[in-house]
């Protein structure tokens, strides 16, 4: 469902009730704007700590969902001490 909004002085605008509760928008946060095909589109966004940001890169994400996946499959080990997993290692 479409909202209208008035820009007003300084290019500001207003979210409207309705589409910050479907985004979760809350006052504070982050909003990236792009242009897409001549339409200005708004994307919620966080902002983390600058030494936790690796851990949001694409190829970590992809590497955290790869590790997931293989808990999932059981393709995991499990070493009751240090010693163990390096004896498995060497083998």
């Amino acid at each position: 469902m479409p909202a209208l909004t008035k820009v007003t002085r300084h290019g500001q605008i207003t979210l409207p009730r309705s589409v910050r509760g479907l985004l979760n928008i809350e006052e504070g946060d982050f909003v990236e704007v792009e242009v897409v095909e001549g339409r200005a589109v708004l994307t919620p966004k966080r902002l983390v700590d600058k030494d936790q940001a690796y851990f949001w890169s694409r190829g970590w994400q992809e590497a955290e969902r790869e590790a997931e996946e293989d808990v999932r499959a059981g393709r995991v080990k499990e070493f009751a001490s240090a010693e163990e997993l390096i004896r498995d290692l060497e083998e």
